[in-house]
């Protein structure tokens, strides 16, 4: 037997319910993965399947035990509450997982920028005045 469970989307605060068993232990919803979990779409099978969480797209999927409600969540962590609901955009249901009887803890998805492209291999910095003798800099 399943239970209505409902989340919002962490970006609009649309919100979503889905009928599913009691077992699974929620770690978290994010705008964003975590690094190392699998996730699938909300019309797999993600209880049996070995997911550790759910992509959603919000307001779309036709899944059979998903429901897009009309509520729109006022919670304090909704990044924009102004944007139009459902937005559209991708957020993730995240379950508590275990290693060797441990809770694993939850990091997010790293993203790899790369700041300033070519430039200086080092910095410059003012002038350190006159050089001593022989060309010796006091520093």
């Amino acid at each position: 037997m399943g239970y209505p469970v409902s989340y919002y989307c962490p970006h609009c605060g649309a919100v979503v319910e889905v009928e599913r068993d009691g077992y699974l232990a929620d770690k978290s919803v994010t705008p964003y993965p975590l690094a190392g979990w699998a996730y699938v779409d909300p019309d797999d099978d993600f209880e049996a399947d070995d997911a550790d969480g759910v992509h959603f797209v919000c307001g779309e999927s036709d899944a059979p035990d998903l429901t897009w409600t009309d509520v729109v969540s006022e919670a304090d962590d909704v990044v924009n509450p102004g944007l139009e609901s459902p937005c559209g955009r991708d957020f993730y249901l995240s379950f508590v997982r275990y290693e060797n009887g441990r809770e694993v803890e939850s990091v997010p998805e790293s993203d790899y920028v790369v700041i300033g492209g070519q430039g200086p291999s080092s910095p410059r910095g003012p002038d350190a005045g006159p050089r001593g003798p022989g060309g010796f800099s006091p520093r």
